[in-house]
């Protein structure tokens, strides 16, 4: 059986608007450069690999699996594509012990058994013990938690974020929708996309992904940006910063990443360090103002000494 919610569908008609839908939103962007400009848009400031990933998943309707250090921009880019193609954003956060029902769907109990008590009363205790436990799951009880609203919501994207921390068992869970758009509630049937949405997985690599999920996706590795690309994030979201004290932030930012730091700045510290300096009303990045605000842009007390230590190499 396959059950309807919203915008899930299963006859052809239903189906061919959904590609439809889809089409309409692939065609919108016609080239990587399309694709470069829509971010750019939406405050991202995405290099020529990051954009070609994008509109290669878009077009060809595949999942994109980023990978990369924390704060390179793999979360970022997923609510960039929401706003540039105007979709909706539907977001899942992994964590060891992830199961479907925190993912796809909860029934909901509580109100099962207020309706069976509700129908004992109607019936003066006598209940029909098939018709009872038909009434009892259908969509009026269903709880659609990030995955099932993904494939209600025509056409969204979906951003799984940080895979690495969910456990294997998750992974093959995901196998069915990645491969089909769809997923099998045994209460109560298959529930299908009539558009597929658009899926952004991200890894930090603190463990492997398995091969079976990777090969459904597109890959790509995401690199800390360059330094002409930072400062210019930096320009970008950081109102009233000037191009001196970006140049320096980004420079400096630059240096800590290659120390031996137990968690090496990304783009956020990056942007959180030039909103600190912002506020404090300064214009350039001396020792002083380096040391009394380090707390923005590295959290570890190993790595504050070390970099305090470092100081004068760090603002070379």
């Amino acid at each position: 059986m396959t059950s309807t919610l919203d915008d899930v569908t299963a006859d052809t008609t239903g189906s061919d608007a959904g590609r439809a839908g889809e089409a309409d939103t692939a065609a919108s962007v016609g080239s990587p450069e399309e694709m470069t400009k829509l971010l750019e848009g939406s405050g991202y400031l995405a290099d020529t690999g990051v954009a070609t990933a994008a509109f290669l998943a878009l077009r060809m309707h595949r999942p994109l699996f980023c990978e990369g250090e924390p704060g390179t921009g793999k979360t970022s880019l997923a609510v960039a594509l929401s706003e540039a193609l105007g979709l909706p954003l539907i977001r899942l956060q992994c964590h060891e012990g992830i199961d479907a029902g925190q993912a796809l769907y909860e029934w909901d109990f509580p109100r099962q058994l207020l309706h069976l008590r509700a129908l004992e009363a109607v019936e003066g205790g006598r209940i029909d013990v098939d018709t009872a436990e038909q009434s009892l799951y259908t969509e009026r009880f269903l709880l659609a938690r990030p995955l099932l609203r993904a494939l209600t919501t025509a056409p969204c994207v979906l951003l799984v974020d940080e895979i690495d921390r969910a456990d294997d068992e998750f992974e093959a869970f995901l196998l069915q929708l990645l491969d089909e758009n769809a997923v099998s509630i045994p209460e109560y049937g298959e529930v299908r996309a009539s558009t597929p949405p658009l899926v952004l997985m991200t890894s930090n690599r603190t463990r492997e992904v398995h091969d079976a999920l990777k090969r459904r996706c597109l890959y790509h590795w995401l690199e800390h940006p360059g330094l002409e690309r930072e400062i210019a994030i930096l320009r970008g979201r950081v109102p009233g910063l000037g191009q001196r004290l970006a140049e320096q932030v980004a420079e400096a930012v630059g240096r800590l990443r290659t120390m031996e730091l137990l968690k090496p700045p990304g783009v956020a510290e990056s942007l959180d360090w030039a909103r600190a300096l912002t506020a404090l009303g300064r214009d350039a990045l001396d020792a002083e103002s380096a040391a009394t605000t380090l707390g923005a842009v590295l959290k570890y007390s190993e790595d504050l000494d070390r970099a305090r230590t470092n100081l004068a190499t760090l603002l070379t």
